[in-house]
């Protein structure tokens, strides 16, 4: 009887607690308290018509209009929702009501992009407010989104957004796209019933010869299971999948490797980057060794934040670090996609001054960090929610997700104008690493190296069952490409890419390694020397490193140094200038403790040339330093 006693009294004095109404109808009440069990369902239609039916028991019962618009705008009916706040505005003078429907209205004015009708109300609260800080801050916030919208909103950049075709767009929802470094394949998310909880998979759509999409497919039964499968990324080579899968526990991150063209099950990335909050939406780096991701863990600015984590020499990923201002801000930072060039990130947030709600942003990497993000302006940009783009290698063209009302979204393309197009738009190199002698595929190591820094930009691995490969090449600087595989001599390319503004055709290299037998010769592509010279330039110290690991990997082995000249000149002194240039190259050999009676040099001059010396292009493929296996 005591326990029932308290019961009652506490229910006393929550009724006592709760505000008196502004009605003294009790049929209005009685409506209004039920419209209540129908709007926390999702009923809305039920709940919006026992309100008006309160509203229209007394037409000044204030609560009832601030419910109904609340309704409206829970059912997407903003204009409405507005009519019915100002109606309820209207009615009271009490402070504290003041400050939730300017708070109400303020906002939802912004939400229709009607800028200069949100900010009196803004303004209002933020002369109203004295005592809820983050509320404060918010308004802050819509006020600059409203002051830069007002700003810019006439600025029409020259996007063409489209929709995919009924092709790929088959489903009630698809978003999060991602793509291929070659473009050869676009993956993304899809939703196959309109409600938040169905059933979410990845699947792959593949470029056909006609350059248009084809039809998606699941991408891997080992990769779609019974749990929800989020937004995924995808390393440059297509060939490592990292992805949100969402159960009962809430989200993390999983990766999944191809092999010929089966994907491996899934595994946990670990500690390191999953936590006890919510992990998702990641972004790669072309390399595969930087990984960029949303979460909501402690330690954070806001509530999603952008952070990034390394994957480490044994391959595990390390623990994740905030990415910090200026990318992060108070509020909510989500869907990050990394440019090929690892120079630019594009992501989504609501807290910094846009055009209201979501809007998209590029930052560029600097040595300090990353950048002041830029606002991708309008029409790409608007009062709606944007999010989820991801940009063409070549950074010309972008896919992103757009909702089309209620629980549906198409994937739509757009060209980027030049104004906001990456610097470094780069190049790929791809192609097959087989044994020069059996044809068969070689699974080897392909790292290229900035040669003006001598520090490694990628490092890939080619398919153990096909031998294919591909790697990003970023722009504005000179590199050297080493293959590397176990009992196989290595292999070199050289690209200088300084002077060249514009995306190239991808560059097909196909590599044959030669085994590391008697006689078997490869050429140094990357030893330079000024015009008849014979000093090593500094930036050949990359290559020559290559050559001391060699030699150290394998103890026994000896080998020739030989130079190269082409016919230009006279025969004599181009003996001489091959034999200085071999033996520059065997000085530094031995300054890095390599033995003497391992490496000899011999002066070829022009006698044993490549090509014929028809060309200047043929002249300087015949100038080089050669190394043989004695």
């Amino acid at each position: 009887m005591r326990f029932v006693f308290s019961l009652l009294l506490l229910f006393s004095l929550a009724v006592q607690a709760q505000p008196p109404l502004s009605t003294k109808s009790k049929k209005a009440i009685e409506y209004y308290l039920q419209s209540d069990n129908f709007r926390v369902r999702g009923q809305l239609a039920q709940a919006i018509a026992l309100l008006n039916q309160a509203i229209a028991k007394d037409n000044k019962f204030e609560e009832a209009y601030y419910r109904l618009g609340l309704t409206y705008r829970s059912s997407g009916e903003l204009a409405l929702a507005v009519k019915i706040f100002e109606k309820g505005a209207s009615l009271t003078r009490d402070p504290l009501k003041e400050k939730s429907y300017s708070f109400i209205l303020g906002e939802t004015y912004l939400k229709q992009g009607q800028y200069a009708l949100a900010i009196p109300y803004l303004d209002r609260l933020l002369a109203l407010e004295k005592f809820d800080k983050a509320k404060l801050e918010q308004v802050k916030v819509w006020r600059s989104q409203c002051d830069f919208a007002l700003l810019h909103q006439n600025e029409k950049w020259r996007y063409d957004t489209r929709p995919l075709s009924d092709t790929v767009n088959i489903f009630p929802m698809q978003y999060f796209p991602t793509l291929t470094a070659d473009e050869g394949q676009l993956i993304f998310t899809v939703r196959f019933g309109k409600e938040h909880d169905d059933n979410e998979d990845i699947v792959v759509s593949g470029k056909m010869p006609n350059g248009r999409w084809g039809k998606p497919v699941s991408i891997s039964t080992n990769v779609n299971s019974g749990f929800r499968e989020g937004a995924s990324t995808i390393s440059a080579d297509g060939r490592k999948l990292i992805f949100t899968i969402c159960g009962p526990r809430g989200c993390d991150l999983y990766e999944s490797n191809r092999v010929g063209g089966v994907w491996s099950r899934p595994i946990s990335l670990g500690a390191g980057v999953n936590s006890a909050g919510w992990e998702a939406q990641p972004a790669l780096s072309a390399d595969g060794n930087e990984l960029y991701f949303v979460s909501d863990r402690k330690g954070g600015i806001g509530g999603y934040d952008l952070w990034y984590s390394r994957k480490g020499v044994d391959g595990t990923w390390g623990r994740a670090t905030n990415v910090g201002k200026p990318v992060n801000t108070p509020f909510d930072e989500i869907a990050p996609f990394i440019h090929v060039s690892n120079q630019n990130i594009y992501y989504a947030s609501n807290g910094l001054p846009g055009f209201g709600s979501y809007d998209i942003y590029v930052a560029e990497k600097s040595e300090g960090g990353w950048g002041i993000p830029l606002n991708m302006g309008a029409p790409l940009n608007d009062f709606q929610d944007q999010y989820s783009l991801a940009v063409t290698s070549d950074g010309q063209w972008a896919y992103y997700s757009k909702e089309e009302g209620r629980n549906r979204s198409k994937i739509y393309t757009t060209p980027i104008p030049k104004d906001f197009q990456v610097d470094r738009k780069g190049n790929l190199a791809a192609g097959f690493i087989t044994d020069a002698v059996t044809q068969k595929p070689v699974k080897a190591v392909v790292e290229l190296k900035d040669l003006s820094t001598n520090q490694v930009v990628t490092t890939v691995t080619s398919d153990s069952t096909t031998g294919r490969y591909l790697v990003v090449v970023p722009g504005k600087s000179e590199y050297a490409l080493f293959v590397n595989a176990p009992n196989y001599l290595f292999a070199s390319r050289h690209f200088d890419l300084r002077k060249i503004d514009q995306p190239q055709k991808p560059l097909e290299l196909d590599f044959k390694l030669q085994p590391i037998v008697k006689n078997a010769a490869i050429v140094l592509n990357n030893i330079f020397f000024e015009v008849d010279k014979y000093e090593l330039e500094e930036k050949s110290k990359t290559e020559l490193i290559e050559v001391v690991q060699l030699l150290r990997n394998n103890p026994s082995l000896r080998v020739e140094i030989g130079g190269h000249t082409d016919d230009t000149g006279n025969e004599a002194y181009n003996q001489q200038l091959s034999l200085n240039r071999a033996g520059s190259v065997l000085n530094f050999l031995q300054s890095q403790g390599i033995s003497s009676e391992r490496v000899t040099k011999k002066g070829y001059g022009s006698q044993k040339p490549l090509k014929p010396n028809s060309s200047e292009e043929n002249r300087q493929f015949n100038r080089r330093i050669e190394f043989k296996v004695l």
